[in-house]
């Protein structure tokens, strides 16, 4: 309950207080490439549940017909000022949305997309069990993530193989010590990343 009320007044006041930041945001977007100014994509959620998660639109439209995985910061897929929104995280901001509806939270592990999750055994199943979050454990761990994607032969293999299990084990450790003061903690890192 402590959680959920802490999602909402911080993602309220986020909202609120990004809301002119965001609406720049959304001008550049429309200026620098055809398309909406949102990219939509279904993750599952809590207990296996669908829903849609908000990003920024940092690619040219259609891309997902080119894979699900983004490989290196210089994915040819991704727009002019793409770049920029994803090398700040700015891309992920809209998801102050779901954590504010409710789909999801600050801190949690970061809700794949079904093709990924259908991979799962039992035991990675649990990490299901909570909301998955705009950052975690594995967050922190992976956040250079695309440009290590790049370095490989086979990025999907990699990412199924090596990347994905390694992640679940990092969203079992968040699991394994949930509390207040261990998001707090996960965001303070997080920003730290982002401007470091």
């Amino acid at each position: 309950m402590v959680k959920r009320l802490f999602d909402i007044f911080f993602s309220f006041i986020g909202l609120l207080i990004l809301l002119p930041f965001l609406v720049v945001v959304s001008i550049l977007i429309i200026i620098d490439s055809k398309g909406g100014v949102f990219y939509l994509q279904t993750r599952v959620g809590r207990q296996g549940e669908d829903f849609k998660l908000f990003k920024f639109r940092t690619m040219q439209t259609n891309s997902d017909s080119k894979g699900l995985l983004t490989v290196g910061s210089r994915d040819s897929r991704i727009t002019k000022i793409g770049y920029s929104l994803r090398k700040y995280k700015i891309d992920e901001l809209p998801q102050l949305i779901n954590v504010l509806n409710g789909s999801m939270s600050f801190v949690g592990p970061r809700p794949e997309v079904r093709k990924y999750v259908d991979l799962y055994n039992d035991d990675q199943l649990q990490v299901l069990n909570v909301q998955p979050g705009i950052t975690d454990y594995a967050s922190l761990e992976y956040f250079n993530e695309n440009d290590l994607l790049a370095q490989s032969e086979n990025p999907e293999k990699t990412y199924i193989e090596e990347v994905m299990p390694a992640k679940i084990k990092l969203n079992k450790k968040y699991i394994d010590n949930l509390s207040l003061g261990t998001d707090i903690s996960i965001i303070i890192k997080t920003i730290g990343k982002i401007f470091v």
